[in-house]
């Protein structure tokens, strides 16, 4: 199957390098013309000169415009759309709204996150009523060259999206915070960063490979009297879990 991609801001680029690293044919196109030169030298890229040149060259187009392009968008490439596939990849652009423009076609939502540049997104997907169950399977498959993926059911997506969607954001953010008080104790930078971030992904993986529940795992390292306890009360006096609750509550209420 060839890939399409229609706009190479932050999440279309980091899409694309994870297709074309795997060396997935993909069509590329971007109102601006740097960015459409950067992917010139990729083996598998066909960078194009329109919307419409993706669509006639691509069996599965992936928007990657900002939300509120797409209706302009569609109208650019619906009379090219036919048997292809289009992938939404933001639930403000959801099944129904694809749906209201491109009547009884193949629609999907795929939603990414930026760790795709590096082979390691996390994409939700969400297929619409036209498309078969070998096309997901396809789809998934092709998707997963940069990451993992998750069918979720579409009343799902939305929240899909606030926690995985924009969860890379909250994780730099701890990164960051926790090098700056590693180094208002004398630790330096680029060390905080390689330090601290590998902690980070050590104990992502520890969740995911060990099975065993996260409250479970952080009593393991709190032991009595000890240090990180108190680093524990000293979140929880700080309100660090509603902070991410709250976070979480306001990407749902926009």
């Amino acid at each position: 199957m060839k890939m399409g991609i229609i706009g190479l801001g932050n999440m279309g680029a980091a899409m694309a390098h994870g297709l074309l690293d795997n060396n997935i044919e993909t069509f590329l196109y971007d109102r601006n013309k740097d960015k459409r030169d950067a992917f010139k030298l990729k083996e598998a890229a066909r960078v194009v000169e329109s919307e419409v040149d993706v669509v006639k060259g691509a069996d599965a187009i992936i928007l990657a415009v900002k939300p509120y392009a797409y209706e302009a968008l569609i109208e650019t490439i619906k009379d090219e759309v036919k048997d292809k596939i289009i992938i939404s990849i933001t639930s403000a652009f959801d099944l129904k709204k694809l749906e209201e423009c491109l009547p009884n076609k193949k629609l999907m939502m795929a939603l990414p996150n930026t760790p795709a540049k590096i082979l390691n997104s996390m994409t939700g997907i969400c297929p619409g009523k036209n498309i078969s169950e070998e096309e997901v399977s396809e789809i998934r498959k092709i998707l997963s060259s940069f990451g993992e993926t998750e069918l979720v059911e579409e009343k799902n997506i939305k929240i899909y999206e606030a926690v995985s969607g924009c969860m890379p954001a909250y994780v730099y953010m701890y990164i960051e915070a926790a090098a700056d008080a590693a180094v208002s104790y004398g630790m330096k930078r680029d060390m905080a960063y390689r330090v601290i971030s590998q902690a980070v992904a050590g104990s992502a993986k520890m969740v995911r490979e060990s099975g065993i529940h996260p409250g479970e795992l952080k009593d393991q390292v709190t032991t009595p009297g000890g240090t990180t306890i108190k680093g524990v009360k000293s979140l929880e006096k700080d309100g660090f879990r509603s902070a991410i609750i709250n976070a979480v509550d306001s990407i749902m209420n926009k």
